[in-house]
């Protein structure tokens, strides 16, 4: 039996179903930190006291940092998803990139946008 150079249109259609809700979930949760970030979110304290504590002032500051970050990282994640959803489009969905094999389907469903198989990710590939 022939190994399996690439994943067939119904299984691609399985992740690409997978990852359309992991994306549709990644948009909400990166609205949610762009809204905190820009106070966007409603009405607090911030936008009539016009004294702050310094030690409170600094927790704002940490937690808008905090959240800059977050969001820039579920930006990452979702052009990552993007990405998943072009390759699903030219059947080059799921082939490690570096060793040419089929990542494995557990692997895929856990971490869609996956591009490397575990062994070389490890580096363990020969």
């Amino acid at each position: 039996m022939t190994e399996k150079t690439r994943y067939s249109d119904e299984e691609l259609q399985e992740f690409k179903s997978i990852i359309l809700a992991k994306l549709e979930k990644a948009k909400e949760d990166y609205e949610l930190l762009r809204n905190t970030i820009t106070h966007m979110d409603g009405n607090d304290t911030q936008d009539t006291s016009p004294t702050f504590k310094v030690l409170e002032e600094g927790a704002a500051v940490l937690s808008k940092e905090e959240a800059g970050k977050l969001a820039q990282r579920q930006q990452k994640f979702i052009q990552h998803l993007q990405a998943a959803l072009v390759r699903i489009e030219n059947k080059t969905y799921g082939v490690c990139r570096v060793t040419g094999k089929l990542i494995p389907a557990e692997r895929l469903r856990a971490v869609p946008h996956a591009t490397l198989s575990v062994e070389a990710k490890e580096g363990g590939q020969k």
